[in-house]
């Protein structure tokens, strides 16, 4: 079993920048952790995944360049740093993860989540 708790988030300018962080509690082996967002009215989309072993990560189109995940493995806590924020950046972030063997990109793939961190960017 895993349990992850967001915390980091706020409200930010637009070309701000702003880090989310998630505890992990409960065994890393063969970990996957990502981050997805969900604006209101929107569905849940993916942000980026790093595996917990290798350090490995993936973005999607709109995070490369801007946004970076990482992890710290001392103190089971993952990292999204975001820069140049722009209102669509706006959403609940949400902490996921898997045991691997999913696609990264889809909320299907992860069977743990936490409970989200509000973000917002403003004009």
């Amino acid at each position: 079993q895993v349990q992850l708790v967001e915390s980091g988030g706020g409200l930010v300018q637009a070309g701000g920048s702003l880090r989310v962080s998630c505890v992990v509690s409960g065994r890393t082996f063969r970990l996957y952790a990502g981050w997805f967002r969900q604006a209101p009215g929107k569905e849940r989309e993916f942000v980026a995944a790093i595996n917990w072993s290798g350090g490995s990560t993936w973005y999607a189109d709109s995070a490369k360049g801007r946004f970076t995940i990482s992890r710290d493995i001392d103190t089971n806590t993952v990292y999204l740093q975001m820069n140049s924020l722009r209102p669509d950046g706006t959403g609940v972030y949400y902490c996921a993860a898997q045991r691997g063997g999913g696609t990264l990109y889809y909320t299907t793939s992860y069977d743990y989540w936490g409970h989200g961190t509000q973000v917002t960017v403003s004009t």
